[in-house]
C-alpha cells in the first residue's frame, strides 16, 4: 500500500559529489532533507574515480548547462574550499598542440572559451611553453591559469557536514528500487537496506544517482509521452608515473572523441597520472585489464606526443573510472540533462542524467539550479 503520510520533506538519491551538493543547498534553505546512498560510504563510484580536476569551462558549447554550470561551479568551488579547509590549488593547465593541425584547433578552442566567459586563456608559442614546462614538446599551447586540482574526498566530507549541520541526514546502504507518486502529491520510495525492506514518503524527490540512473529512471513516475535519456558506460583507465614528476602544471592534448585525450594531471602530493582513455562497456566493471601490456603501450605512444622523453616502463597501472554517459560510441556529446517538472510533468521531481565531467567542478552550481527547478 502506498503511504500517504509525509515522512520527510525532500529526499536526494545518490551520495556522490553532485547529490551531496544538492542536499547541502536544499538543507540550507530550511526544509528537512534526507540523502540516500546505496553504498556503505559517500562518493564511492564516479566521484572517487576521476582526475580531481577543477575545470575552467573551456570546451563546452556556448549556452549549454555544462558551460554555465562549470564556470559558475568553478568560482563557487574555490570559494567553498577556502572557507571550509578543503585543499584546492590553481596549478594551471597547458593545452598543447603537437601538430600544425592541432594549432588550428587551439584557435577554435580559445574562441569557444571566450563565448563561455573564460577570458583568462593565454596563447603560448613553443618556446614560451617550454619555458614553463621544459619537458613538453609542442607547436603551441593554450594556458589556462584557473584550472586546478582538489581533494575530492575532502570536498564530499565537507558537503556532508553542511547537510547535517543544516538539520539534514545522510543514510548509507539504502538502495531505492521503486518510486510511486500518489494523488496527494507525495512520493513513496521502496528501499532495501541490509536485507530489510521499508517505505519512505517525501514531497520532493531528487534523483542524482549517477550510474544508478540507468535502472532508477524506469522506476521513477513519469507523465505520458516522456522518455528519459538512454544510458551508456565509458570506462577510462589511468596510469601513474613511477618516480617524481618533472611537471608543475596539468598537460592536456587537444580533445578527442569521447573525452579530453590522454592527459597528464597531478595529485595533491605532486604525483603524475595519465588518462583516461575511452572503452565502451555494457556493465559496471572497475577491474584493470592489461595483461599483455597493449594498453600501456598505447598510453606511452599518446603521452610521447607531448613528452617524448617518457621512459619505457615508467607508467604503472593506476585505477579505472566509469563515466555515466547519455551519448554512445560515435554519437556527439550531449549536454547535462537535468529534468524538472516542466520536462517530465511530475511536480516535485528532479532527475539528473549524464552528469559526467565537469560534474565535480559544476556540483556547487548544480545545487542552486536544482533548487530553482523545485521552486
Amino acid at each position: 500500500m502506498t503511504s500517504t503520510v509525509l515522512d520527510v520533506e525532500t529526499v536526494v538519491i545518490g551520495g556522490g559529489v553532485v547529490g551531496l551538493a544538492i542536499a547541502a543547498e536544499l538543507a540550507k534553505a530550511g526544509p528537512e532533507v534526507m540523502l540516500l546512498e546505496r553504498n556503505d560510504g559517500i562518493g564511492q563510484e564516479t566521484s572517487s574515480r576521476s582526475s580531481e580536476v577543477i575545470h575552467a569551462g573551456i570546451y563546452y558549447p556556448n549556452g549549454s548547462l555544462r558551460a554555465k554550470l562549470c564556470v559558475e561551479g568553478k568560482r563557487r568551488l574555490y570559494e567553498f574550499s577556502a572557507e571550509n579547509g578543503v585543499d584546492a590549488r590553481r596549478l594551471g593547465k597547458l593545452i598543447v598542440a603537437t601538430s600544425r593541425q592541432d594549432v588550428e584547433k587551439l584557435v577554435s578552442i580559445a574562441a569557444g572559451a571566450r563565448h563561455n566567459a573564460v577570458n583568462d586563456l593565454e596563447f603560448l608559442s613553443a618556446s614560451e611553453t617550454r619555458a614553463m614546462e621544459p619537458e613538453v614538446c609542442c607547436e603551441a599551447a593554450l594556458f589556462s591559469p584557473s584550472t586546478g586540482i582538489i581533494d575530492s574526498h575532502g570536498l564530499m566530507v565537507a558537503l556532508e557536514g553542511h547537510v547535517m549541520a543544516s538539520g539534514g541526514s545522510v543514510t548509507l546502504c539504502a538502495e531505492v528500487h521503486r518510486v510511486a507518486h500518489s494523488v496527494s502529491g507525495l512520493f513513496t520510495l521502496d528501499i532495501s537496506s541490509g536485507g530489510e525492506f521499508s517505505q519512505l514518503s517525501c514531497r520532493n524527490l531528487i534523483a542524482s544517482a549517477g550510474h544508478g540512473m540507468a535502472a532508477l529512471s524506469s522506476a521513477l513516475p513519469r507523465a505520458k509521452g516522456y522518455e528519459p535519456p538512454a544510458s551508456f558506460l565509458a570506462k577510462g583507465y589511468y596510469y601513474t608515473l613511477s618516480g617524481p614528476a618533472p611537471f608543475k602544471h596539468l598537460i592536456y592534448p587537444v580533445p578527442v572523441e569521447g573525452g579530453l585525450g590522454t592527459h597528464l594531471t597531478l595529485d595533491l602530493q605532486g604525483r603524475a597520472r595519465f588518462g583516461p582513455d575511452v572503452e565502451w562497456i555494457d556493465d559496471l566493471d572497475y577491474s584493470f585489464h592489461d595483461a599483455e601490456g597493449t594498453r600501456r603501450n598505447s598510453f606511452e605512444s599518446a603521452v610521447r606526443r607531448y613528452w617524448p622523453d617518457l621512459k619505457a616502463g615508467a607508467l604503472e597501472p593506476g585505477y579505472t573510472g566509469i563515466r555515466p554517459k547519455i551519448s554512445g560510441k560515435g554519437q556527439p556529446a550531449r549536454d547535462f540533462e537535468i529534468h524538472g517538472p516542466e520536462t517530465h510533468g511530475i511536480s516535485g521531481l528532479v532527475a539528473l542524467y549524464g552528469i559526467e565531467s565537469p560534474g565535480l567542478t559544476a556540483a556547487l552550481a548544480i545545487g542552486p539550479y536544482v533548487a530553482s527547478l523545485l521552486r
